[in-house]
C-alpha cells in the first residue's frame, strides 16, 4: 500500500471514532505512513548534509533494512565531515575499519575508503594513508591524488611534474590540492610562477575564493593574487577587448612567457565569444611562447579559434604546442590530421586518421571517412540465455535495481558500474542484455558501450517504442535515426527522467515547451504530467524537434544545438561566421561545453542508428552538412 493510500485509510477510520482518539490515531498513522524506503531517502539526505544527530536517529529506525551496508555508511559518513564538507580530525576510526573489513570488495566500501583517505590526508597520518591508498580501487578523486603526492613529497620525493598533471581542474581541488600547492611552493618544487598559474586557472573558471587561497600559499600571496595577469583574466572574462588593451599597455613589464600567457587568456575568452580577433591574439601568444602557463581550456580554444578562422597552419601549430596528455585526445588527433592534409602532408595525415578510425565515436567516424570509408556496424556478438542469467546473481546489480526503483540513480549507477569493472566483452554484453530484460535501458546502453573487441550495436543503440516512434516520425517526415540519436543523448531512454531545469521524459521536453506544442498541434486538455506517457512524450517531442528543424533551414547540426541550448543561440553563433563552414567545425566551436558535446553525440548516434535502420553504410559528414553565415533572426519558438 502506498503512503497516500495508508493515510486515506487512516482518515476513514478516524472519522468513525471520537475526536480525541482520532487525534491520537492520526499522529500514530502519520508516523507509520513513512515507509522504510522513505526513511532511507531521509537518511541519505541527512548524511549528505553531514547531520550526525538526524542520521543516527534515522539509522536506528531502519534495523533489518535490506541494504544494511548503506545504512551504516550513512551513519558513519557524517562523523567524518563537518556541515561545510571539510574533513574532521576526530573521525570514528574503529567504526571505519570494521566497515571496510565487513564490506570488503563492495562499491560502498570503496566509497568509504575514499572518504577515509580525505580524513587521513587532512590529519597528515601518512602511515595509515599510505596503507589504505593502494586499496582504493577507483582512484577518481583528484583531492585524494593530491594527498598521495603530498605524502610522497613529505618523504623527500620530487613530485612537481606529477602534480602539474593532476592539477588541471580547479573545481575539484578541495583542501588536499591547495595544501599540495602550498607545500610544493614552500619546498621549492613549485616556483612562484607555478602558484600564480594555479591561481589564474581558478580565476579563469571564476573560482575567485579558491584563487585567493592558492595565492595565499606563498609569502607574497597578495602580489600573486593581484598581479598583471590576474587582472587580465578578470577583465577578459567580461570584455576581451578591454583586457587586450590593458595587456598591450602594461604587458611590457612582464617576462616574455608571461606576456604570451596573457594573450592566451585574452584569446580564450574572445574565442568563446566567437570574436574574430581571437585567432589574431592566439597567433601573438604563439610568437611570445608561454604555453606551459596556459590552461587546458585555453589550449583547446586555440584550436577552435583557428578552425573558425579557417587557418589550418594555426590549427597545426596549436595542436603541436599542446601538452602531451591533452594532445592525445581524439578530437585533436583528428583536427591535426586535417591540418596536415590541408598542407598536402597526406601520408602523415592518414597516419593520424588511422590511429583513431577504429573508435566508435564522433572523431573516429570522421577519421574513417577521411580514409575513404563509410560508417558501418561491427559484427554482432550474441550471448546465451545462460550468460545473461548469470548476471541476475550479482549482488551489485540487485542493489542497483533496488536503488533505481527508489529513483536513486546516483547510488544505482555506482553499484551497477562497480559490477562492470573487469568484465570481458561477453560479460558486458550479457549485463547489457540483462538490463534490457529488466527494463533498465540506460544501463543497457551504458554496459554495451564499454565493449572493446566484441560488440552488439542493437544493445548499444537500442530502439524502444519503435512503433510509436515510427508513426510519429513518418507523420512529420522526420528522420527516425536522428530522433533516436537525440533521445539516446537526452535521457538514455529513462522514461521518468527529470532534468535539473524541469525537462521530462524520453525527449526531455520542458513543461512550457510541451504546452506550447500541444496548443500548436491541437492537443486538447493537455497536462504536463502526461509527459510520462511515452506516446505523448514522443508526439510532443518530435513535433517540437520538427519545428526547430524547419526554423533552422533543415540543418541537423543547428537543430541539435537548438534542442539543447534554445533556438535563438545557434542563430547568433551562425551570424558571427564570416564564411560557410563544415558542420563539424560549427559543432567544434560551439561556445557552450554541454551543447558542443551534445551535438557531436547526437549526430554520431544518429549515424549508427541510420546504419541499423537502413542496413546501409552511412556518412557522418553528410549529416553534419555545412553552416552558412546569416543575420541573427529572432525565433518564436520557446
Amino acid at each position: 500500500m502506498t503512503g497516500i493510500n495508508m493515510r486515506q485509510a487512516v482518515y476513514r477510520v478516524a472519522a468513525t471514532t471520537l475526536l480525541g482518539l482520532a487525534c491520537v490515531a492520526g499522529v500514530a498513522s502519520a508516523q507509520s505512513a513513512v515507509s522504510p524506503d522513505d526513511q532511507f531517502a531521509q537518511l541519505r539526505d541527512a548524511a549528505r548534509k553531514n547531520d550526525v544527530t538526524r542520521a543516527w536517529s534515522l539509522a536506528a529506525q531502519l534495523g533489518g533494512y535490506e541494504i544494511p551496508s548503506y545504512i551504516e555508511y550513512y551513519r558513519i559518513k557524517p562523523q567524518m565531515f563537518d556541515s561545510s564538507g571539510l574533513a574532521r580530525l576526530d573521525a570514528p576510526v574503529d567504526q571505519i575499519r570494521s566497515f571496510l573489513e565487513r564490506y570488503r570488495g563492495d562499491a560502498i566500501a570503496d566509497r568509504l575508503r575514499n572518504d577515509w583517505l580525505l580524513v587521513l590526508g587532512k590529519q597528515r597520518d601518512w602511515t595509515n594513508f599510505d596503507a589504505e591508498y593502494p586499496q582504493f580501487a577507483l582512484k577518481d578523486d583528484p583531492q585524494v591524488e593530491c594527498y598521495a603526492l603530498l605524502s610522497a613529497a613529505q618523504k623527500g620525493q620530487k613530485v612537481a611534474d606529477a602534480a602539474r598533471r593532476v592539477l588541471v581542474v580547479p573545481k575539484s581541488y578541495g583542501e588536499g590540492c591547495v595544501d599540495l600547492i602550498g607545500y610544493l611552493a614552500q619546498g621549492g618544487q613549485f616556483s612562484r610562477a607555478d602558484v600564480a598559474f594555479q591561481a589564474r586557472q581558478a580565476l579563469e573558471q571564476n573560482f575567485t575564493t579558491l584563487a585567493g587561497r592558492i595565492a595565499a600559499t606563498t609569502n607574497g600571496g597578495e602580489r600573486v593574487d593581484g598581479d598583471t595577469l590576474a587582472t587580465v583574466v578578470k577583465m577578459a572574462r567580461n570584455d576581451p577587448s578591454q583586457a587586450a588593451a590593458y595587456l598591450q599597455a602594461s604587458g611590457a613589464s612582464l617576462p616574455r612567457e608571461e606576456q604570451g600567457a596573457g594573450w592566451g587568456v585574452v584569446a580564450q575568452f574572445a574565442a568563446k565569444k566567437l570574436m574574430p580577433e581571437a585567432a589574431q591574439w592566439y597567433r601573438r601568444q604563439l610568437e611570445l611562447g608561454g604555453d606551459r602557463w596556459l590552461s587546458d581550456e585555453t589550449q583547446e580554444w586555440r584550436v577552435r579559434a583557428a578552425l573558425r578562422a579557417g587557418d589550418w597552419k594555426l590549427v597545426r601549430q596549436s595542436v603541436e604546442a599542446m601538452r602531451m596528455g591533452l594532445r592525445d585526445d581524439p578530437a585533436w588527433i583528428y583536427w591535426y590530421g586535417r591540418a596536415l592534409k590541408a598542407e598536402k602532408r597526406d601520408a602523415e595525415a592518414r597516419e593520424q586518421f588511422a590511429s583513431i578510425a577504429q573508435q566508435y565515436n564522433f572523431y573516429g567516424q570522421l577519421a574513417l571517412e577521411e580514409l575513404g570509408q563509410r560508417i558501418t556496424l561491427p559484427p554482432r556478438t550474441t550471448v546465451s540465455d545462460a550468460e545473461v542469467e548469470q548476471m541476475r546473481g550479482r549482488k551489485g546489480f540487485a542493489r542497483a535495481a533496488k536503488f533505481y526503483a527508489m529513483d536513486m540513480r546516483f547510488e544505482g549507477n555506482r553499484e551497477w558500474n562497480w559490477e562492470l569493472r573487469g568484465m570481458t566483452d561477453r560479460q558486458l554484453l550479457a549485463a547489457a542484455e540483462y538490463a534490457r530484460r529488466i527494463q533498465l535501458l540506460d544501463r543497457t546502453v551504458n554496459s554495451a558501450d564499454r565493449t572493446r573487441d566484441e560488440h552488439d550495436f542493437t544493445l548499444r543503440f537500442i530502439m524502444p517504442y519503435r512503433d510509436i516512434m515510427r508513426r510519429a516520425t513518418d507523420q512529420l517526415g522526420l528522420d527516425m535515426a536522428w530522433t533516436y540519436g537525440l533521445i539516446r543523448q537526452e535521457s538514455r531512454f529513462i522514461m521518468n527522467a527529470r532534468s535539473h531545469v524541469g525537462a521530462s521524459g524520453l525527449m526531455q521536453v520542458m513543461p512550457a515547451t510541451a504546452r506550447y506544442v500541444a496548443r500548436r498541434i491541437g492537443l486538447s486538455d493537455f497536462h504536463p504530467r502526461q509527459m510520462d506517457d511515452p506516446t505523448v512524450n514522443i508526439q510532443l517531442g518530435t513535433n517540437y524537434l520538427n519545428m526547430v528543424l524547419n526554423d533552422l533551414d533543415g540543418s541537423w547540426t543547428m537543430a541539435s544545438a537548438a534542442y539543447n541550448a534554445g533556438p535563438g543561440r545557434p542563430k547568433n553563433w551562425r551570424s558571427s561566421l564570416n564564411r560557410t563552414v563544415e558542420g563539424a567545425i560549427f559543432a567544434e566551436t560551439i561556445p557552450f561545453t554541454e551543447t558542443r558535446g551534445y551535438v557531436k553525440n547526437v549526430l554520431s548516434n544518429a549515424t549508427y542508428y541510420a546504419a541499423i535502420i537502413s542496413g546501409q553504410p552511412q556518412s557522418l559528414r553528410a549529416r553534419l552538412g555545412q553552416v552558412a553565415p546569416s543575420q541573427a533572426v529572432a525565433t518564436n519558438l520557446p
